[in-house]
């Protein structure tokens, strides 16, 4: 039971860690270009071989 003294805090500072992550890609613009990544994928940037 006294492992609970260490685990509640523990993943309390996780959780709010990874939500101060999620909270700083949104604030940077790391989901403005969803179309962009999609027709990213669909070009073809290999040149000629030689």
């Amino acid at each position: 039971m006294n492992i609970l003294i260490i685990l509640i805090p523990a993943s309390i500072s996780l959780g709010l860690l990874a939500l101060v992550g999620f909270l700083w890609t949104l604030r940077s613009g790391q989901y403005e270009d969803t179309d962009g990544d999609a027709m990213r994928i669909l070009m073809d940037d290999d040149g000629p071989l030689e």
